[in-house]
């Protein structure tokens, strides 16, 4: 088999870990079960997840947790602590710290900033306007920093 072709079949395969991820986001999941669910060792799906997606399968899950956590907060019927174990998560700590650096600010604060800043927009409007800032690039410092991005990279 050429290289190319076994190049191909493990992207096939780390799109079906990613797939699974965005399915299956509220299970708990770890990197040993999503290797075995596509026949690799844990290592090698973590450094080529790494290599094709610019983050380990861990960072990713844990965005997509962030991102439904967002849609749930932003419709503010939910507590905080609610909405933590309704996406998976199962510390609220560890939920709390990983939203921080992701969105910006915690997300008590989100929910209370989104409440008055989407109040009346579409919801798929608000979608596109919350998204949360990828790879620890939060900038809780930058002057006028709210942690709602106004569009995908840029915040308020």
């Amino acid at each position: 088999m050429s290289e190319n072709a076994q190049r191909l079949r493990e992207l096939v395969k780390l799109r079906q870990v990613r797939d699974r991820m965005d399915r299956e986001y509220a299970q708990p999941l770890d990197v040993e079960a999503l290797a075995r669910g596509v026949q690799m060792s844990a290592g090698h799906l973590s450094r080529q997840f790494k290599l094709a997606y610019g983050e380990s399968p861990y960072s990713y899950l844990m965005t997509r947790r962030i991102e439904r956590a967002m849609a749930l907060l932003r419709r503010g019927d939910m507590s905080v602590t609610d909405i933590c174990f309704e996406v998976g998560c199962s510390s609220l700590g560890t939920f709390s710290t990983r939203f921080t650096e992701l969105v910006g600010v915690p997300p008590s604060t989100y929910k209370a900033q989104c409440a008055d800043a989407t109040a009346g927009m579409p919801p798929c409007v608000a979608k596109n306007v919350t998204r949360p800032i990828r790879n620890q690039e939060a900038m809780p410092d930058k002057p006028g920093y709210s942690g709602i991005s106004t569009s995908q990279g840029d915040t308020a």
